[in-house]
């Protein structure tokens, strides 16, 4: 549910062209926000020590071998051993303790720096004083009546479907000699799942996932001020200067 509403807040980022100028900052931080959830949902993952979490831990790990010189080393020292067992679970354990203090921290310079630059709107105009509305009772209620939502749904799949978006092999204790039929990811991880299958090359399939992110990231740099001109489609905001 959690990756459901960050997947939806970056298209509306994405909609909004919410990455150029001041706000560039927030978007940032944001691609920081999402690799550092992308990282500890995965160390979660591993923890039940399942099947399915046993085997996404060896072949996620795996995946760094097809770094250059070094990548042998850097799978041995993520495994902690000469292959993933009990000291991998505790490294990766810890790591899931840590990670969310540093994201509450960066999702707080996320939200300062919003309110430093002001939200965005559909046409990238921004928002005079004399535009704007109070948060309640409009945004409040707006919020509430989509939280409602949110919540009907995910106590759907809580009490009464839990294991619809699991896997069962993951109630299978882990074992190192049998492989599970079909290694699926979580749904949403089968984005950069679906990079790493389509790529022939190990280590292409590994630049492929990683540049999925690291594109976010580079938008407000590669789209030069004509691609600009062409998004927002309107020489009166470059005139008067309100966008930026």
């Amino acid at each position: 549910m959690f990756f459901l509403v960050v997947y939806l807040h970056i298209c509306r980022g994405l909609y909004y062209n919410s990455f150029f100028g001041k706000r560039q900052f927030v978007w940032y931080s944001g691609v920081i926000i999402l690799f550092l959830m992308i990282l500890t949902a995965f160390l979660g993952y591993v923890l039940p020590w399942g099947q399915m979490s046993f085997w996404a831990a060896t072949v996620i790990t795996s995946l760094a071998s097809a770094v250059p010189l070094i990548g042998d080393f850097i799978v041995a020292w993520l495994w902690g051993g000469f292959s993933v067992g009990e000291q991998t679970l505790v490294r990766f354990f810890s790591l899931h303790y840590l990670l969310p203090f540093l994201l509450f921290a960066l999702v707080a310079a996320h939200i300062v720096l919003l309110h430093e630059t002001g939200s965005n709107t559909p046409t990238g105009v921004g928002i005079t004083w004399g535009d704007r509305i109070t948060f309640g009772p409009y945004f409040f209620l707006k919020d509430l009546y989509f939280l409602v939502l949110f919540f009907i749904l995910s106590f759907y799949f809580i009490f009464f479907n839990s294991n619809y978006l699991g896997h069962p092999d993951n109630y299978i204790p882990a074992m190192y000699m049998s492989t599970p039929a079909h290694i699926v990811p979580e749904w949403y991880f089968l984005p950069f799942y679906a990079l790493l299958r389509s790529v022939p090359n190990k280590l292409g399939g590994v630049v492929a996932m990683l540049l999925s992110i690291v594109a976010l990231a580079l938008l407000p740099i590669l789209l030069n001020s004509s691609a600009k001109r062409f998004i927002l489609n309107s020489n009166f905001v470059y005139q008067r200067g309100i966008f930026f």
